[in-house]
Parts: structure tokens; C-alpha cells; sequence
């Protein structure tokens, strides 16, 4: 593909990458195969913007960034999977401190993507509105083709981590699949993602009393997801959300397509209400990952053995077994996760479950029983797929707290519950809680027969506080 051109025509021809980068402010053609997408944004005037990267056999391994503007986020690339071929005309060779890289001016620049595998169409599956195909152009893509099969491309990072290994504060490389993109306010978009492993618990920085006036939310997004929504995501394995770090920032999030393996570079880590996040930085960049890449294979089979498992439901970082601050009567049942409860298909059903309690409703022991002295606990519960309130009342009360236990006690027991140290100190509320996983039963039912799936309820039973 030395300085391609077609026969009759000496101005069509396609420039190798590394003979475009010395044809610096010159109108260049060029074609190569995608391995990086920038994540779409508004750009500081009116436009909207991307980046890819591509290579060619000339350039296989550091390749050259292409950067794109256009009226909108539709008009720019939307790329189906690294590995695609794009056919890029009239874009323009420019010389900056960090190189060389190529612009695409919606004045007068075009471009074609084709799917990069050998024995695919010919036929673009996107093109932009100046874009006029050649048939001379087969020529081209099948060669790209026929060169990736023994030249693959490397999309998938050695260094990548999974979400059982992610931290605050480092920018890293993840992948993931996309499960699921929503509006959750007007222009901000979030990314539901999962690679079948258990994102890590953390502590919880809330005070005891702070549960009635500012409670723990059961999800980052205002309007919980419906239960349409959760009944097609995974039961096994965290679904982290994911949005920008810049709400002011518009990205073209809603474009990233679900059920595609992604590689996230360069984005971020929090912890917001003791749930995680992901931050995705103006920097950060994707790029899909075909359905047979061998991080999505072993994910998916990994996902497969945990879930076919009796016992491997459990959280990771429980192993080989839960605390034994509570015990429970139904040893022999297996454990399912919050994500199975929520999406069991009868209202009315039991499960047994390893959860943490990271906030109680009232916030204080002294507060758990009712004038009349009858339990009435709201206890937040959560596993690495999802928060959940379940309810303790009246004989389950007396069941969990083994009676009515002296105040002391009952202080002491709910600070095993929430994992508050023991110490001698007024203000240990106020000290991060790492709370430790424990087993209960779950009981689902509904409270409004006009609302069945709308008003369903969970509450703890035939589970025993050990403290």
C-alpha cells in the first residue's frame, strides 16, 4: 500500500501514514484501521469533537490521531468496534507540540467506515454527507483486511484492571461492557458498566443520626433504573455507573452503543455515598472490543462458572465465608445476590443473602422499638450488585435481637452490625465504618394490589443478630 493510487487517476490516491506525516498543511487521503476512540464532546465554540486514532501497516504501532468537528454529535464517527477500517479524503496533515496529527474540516473533508473484518461488505456502515464511493476503493479495504488478520491491531490493554481492583485517585485503563446509557438530567448522561467481578466495599463516612434528614441513596441516579431495565442486567457482578467528571461538560455519551465490550482509558475512581463511580476526564478515550476479544471471553465464562455455581454467588472479599455476627435457620440454602432479589419474577418469594448494613433508620438502638415496644427497623443493605432497604418488625425484631436485650447491649450488637470499632470514644459515629458481611433471609411481598411490581417490600426474618 506504498503510496496508493488507482491507475487513471493521479489525483486519487491514498497516502501511507508515515508518508502523510512529512506532508505537513497539505490535503491528504488517507485509510487505516481504527484502535482508540476519543470520547465525543462540545468543543469550546459550537462545535462538536473526537478523536481516533488510526494504523497502517507503515505505522502499526504508535499510528496518528485524527481530530473531528462537526454541527453535532451525530455527524461525527460512530464507530462499532476497534478493528474498523475508515476511509478518510481531503483531511489536512498539522504539526503541534506533541506531534503530528490530521484534521478533518467539515468544510470539505469526508470520511467512510467499514467493518474491518476479512470476508465483510464493502458497503460503509457510515459515511458523512461529502463522502462519494469508488469502487477502486475495495482494493484498499480488503487489503487493511487481509494485513489485520496477521497484524492485529492491540486494542486491549496488558495493564487494564478489573472492577474487583479499582481505586480512588489513579487513572486507569478498564473494560467493561456497556449495559446500559440513560438520561439522568437534562444533557448529562450515565454509562452502566460490568465486567462480572465484585467492585470492593468501602467505608461508610456518614453519622448515625444523619440517616432520617440525609439518608444513604439506594443509587447515584435520581430516578431509580426500571425494573425492565434490571431484569436484562447480570445478577452476579457490579454494575458501576459511570458519567463525567465535568456536568457543565457536554459528552456524547448517549452514542456509546449497550452490549459493547469497551476499553475506558485514562478515567477516574470515586467513592459518592459509599457507592463507586467512574469519572470519565476530557482525556479519557474508548475503543470497542470485538464480542470474541479474549478479556470479553474469559469475562463472560468467568460470569458463567460463578453464576451456575450453589455457593460462588457470594461477594469475593467475603470468602470463604461471612462474618458470624448474624446467623440464620436456613443453613442449606443457598445465597443469591440483592440483583437476584430485585429481579426475582414472583413478588412474593424468601431469600438468603450475604449483605452489609451500612445505615440503620432510627439511627440510634435506643429508638428500634415503638412506644408500645414493638420493633420497627428500616436497615440499608448492600452487595456488590445493588442497595436495598429491608424492614425488621415486631417478632422478627424479637428474633434478630434474641429478645429485648439491655440498651447496652443492644448499642453493642448494632455496632458489630454497622462495624463500628469499639472504643472508648463519644464521637466514634463520626469515624469511617467499615461494616463486615453477614448473612440474612429475605422476605419480599407488596403492599398496594393496584402496584404490585411498584410497591414491593423486603423484610429481614428468621435471622439472629450474634453480635
Amino acid at each position: 500500500m506504498s503510496n496508493l493510487k488507482s491507475d487513471d487517476d493521479d489525483d486519487y490516491k491514498f497516502l501511507r501514514i508515515i508518508d502523510a506525516m512529512a506532508s505537513i498543511n497539505q490535503k491528504v487521503n488517507l485509510i487505516g484501521v481504527i484502535t482508540e476512540i476519543g470520547i465525543s464532546k462540545q468543543s469550546r465554540g459550537t462545535d462538536c469533537c473526537c478523536t481516533i486514532k488510526i494504523v497502517d501497516e507503515s505505522n502499526a504501532s504508535s499510528g496518528i490521531s485524527v481530530n473531528f468537528f462537526a454541527e453535532n454529535f451525530e455527524k461525527l464517527p460512530h464507530v462499532e468496534s476497534a478493528g474498523d477500517i475508515i476511509q478518510l479524503v481531503r483531511v489536512v496533515m498539522k504539526s503541534h507540540r506533541s506531534g503530528v496529527n490530521v484534521l478533518f474540516d467539515k468544510k470539505f473533508s469526508s470520511f467512510a467506515i467499514y467493518e474491518g473484518r476479512e470476508g465483510s461488505k464493502f458497503t460503509p456502515y457510515q459515511v458523512s454527507s461529502k463522502f462519494h464511493g469508488r469502487d477502486r476503493d475495495k482494493k484498499f479495504i480488503a487489503g487493511l483486511r487481509k494485513w489485520t488478520v496477521s497484524h492485529r491491531p492491540e486494542t486491549a490493554s496488558s495493564d487494564s484492571l478489573s472492577l474487583k481492583d479499582i481505586k480512588q485517585g489513579n487513572q486507569s485503563t478498564l473494560i467493561c461492557k456497556v449495559l446500559h446509557v440513560c438520561e439522568v438530567k437534562d444533557g448529562e448522561w450515565m454509562l452502566f458498566v460490568w465486567d462480572g467481578t465484585d467492585a470492593p466495599p468501602v467505608n461508610i463516612h456518614t453519622k448515625f443520626d444523619e440517616e432520617f434528614d440525609n439518608p444513604l441513596p439506594l443509587q447515584l441516579e435520581s430516578i431509580p433504573l426500571s425494573r425492565n431495565v434490571l431484569c436484562k442486567f447480570p445478577t452476579v457482578g457490579t454494575v458501576l455507573r459511570m458519567t463525567n467528571s465535568n456536568c457543565n461538560e457536554k459528552l456524547g455519551l448517549h452514542l456509546l452503543k449497550p452490549g459493547k465490550w469497551v476499553q475506558f482509558k485514562n478515567i477516574n475512581f470515586e467513592v459518592r455515598y459509599g457507592l463507586w463511580c467512574g469519572i470519565l476526564l476530557s482525556k479519557s478515550k474508548f475503543s470497542f472490543l470485538p464480542d470474541d476479544d479474549d478479556h470479553a471471553i474469559h469475562c463472560r465464562r468467568t460470569y458463567e462458572e460463578r453464576a451456575e455455581s450453589k455457593w460462588d454467588r457470594k461477594p469475593f472479599t467475603c470468602l470463604p465465608w461471612p462474618s458470624k455476627v448474624t446467623d440464620t435457620d436456613h443453613q442449606d440454602v443457598p445465597f443469591v445476590t440483592l440483583m437476584d432479589v430485585l429481579t426475582y419474577p414472583e413478588v412474593i418469594a424468601k431469600f438468603r443473602c450475604v449483605v452489609r448494613v451500612v445505615a440503620t433508620l432510627p439511627g440510634h438502638p435506643r429508638d428500634f422499638k415503638a412506644p408500645c415496644g414493638t420493633y420497627r427497623i428500616r436497615l440499608t443493605l448492600e452487595d456488590p450488585t445493588a442497595r436495598i432497604h429491608a424492614y425488621i418488625y415486631a417478632e422478627d425484631g424479637v428474633k434478630f435481637f434474641e429478645g429485648y436485650p439491655s440498651i447496652d447491649t443492644m448499642i453493642k450488637k448494632h455496632n458489630a452490625l454497622l462495624g463500628v470499632e469499639e472504643i472508648d470514644d463519644a464521637d466514634s459515629d463520626e469515624k469511617p465504618r467499615n461494616p463486615p458481611w453477614v448473612e440474612c433471609c429475605l422476605c419480599s411481598y407488596n403492599i398496594d394490589e393496584t402496584d404490585v411490581w411498584g410497591s414491593i417490600r423486603y423484610r429481614i426474618f428468621d435471622t439472629t443478630l450474634v453480635g
